[in-house]
């Protein structure tokens, strides 16, 4: 009779370890497709549109007047999964100023938003340059009826460690508009 019941008690186990199994395995495989199908869907989602590299064209503008102040300068985004960005720049020569680091987001449409920030430098310092502030850029981004195709109006503040302007380094504000291609 004892081994009957621990054979009963044996089965009933085994049934529930078996019904248990086999609930993770159907969780499990539902889990595997929503992802699969979410992986699907993201190139297509307003929210992903902006990820990838960027070859940019910047133009530094008179903040008040909109005139352009120089050429075009070619600069590089890239904007990354889950919201952050970098960028390079041929704006400053690299020892004035470090490549920028930031946050974007959508906010609707075809709409985003961006703020990076960047080191400033006086490559004269002696004996090595020396840190002297910090640039912020702000960035309105748009992404046209080619989705590989984006522009940007952009302002831009300087500030030394201090938050207070940087000696010897106007503007304290500027603007700029981009027009860029996504790298492929």
């Amino acid at each position: 009779m004892k081994s009957t019941i621990l054979k009963s008690i044996s089965g009933v186990a085994l049934m529930t370890a078996l019904s248990l199994a086999g609930a993770a395995l159907r969780a499990n495989s539902l889990e595997v497709r929503a992802e699969a199908r979410e992986a699907q869907e993201q190139p297509n989602s307003q929210g992903r549109r902006l990820e990838g590299t960027w070859r940019v064209q910047v133009t530094l503008r008179d903040c008040q007047t909109g005139v352009a102040l120089r050429p075009p300068s070619p600069a590089l985004l890239t904007f990354a999964k889950g919201g952050t960005l970098t960028e390079t720049t041929t704006v400053f020569p690299p020892a004035v100023r470090s490549p920028g680091h930031g946050l974007w987001r959508h906010i609707g449409g075809q709409t985003y938003t961006a703020v990076s920030e960047a080191f400033i430098f006086n490559p004269s310092a002696q004996p090595a340059s020396a840190w002297i502030g910090t640039q912020r850029l702000t960035q309105t981004i748009q992404i046209g009826d080619d989705p590989d195709e984006l522009t940007s109006t952009a302002s831009t503040v300087f500030f030394g460690p201090a938050g207070d302007p940087i000696p010897g380094f106007p503007p304290a504000v500027g603007c700029a508009t981009a027009v860029a291609r996504r790298m492929e």
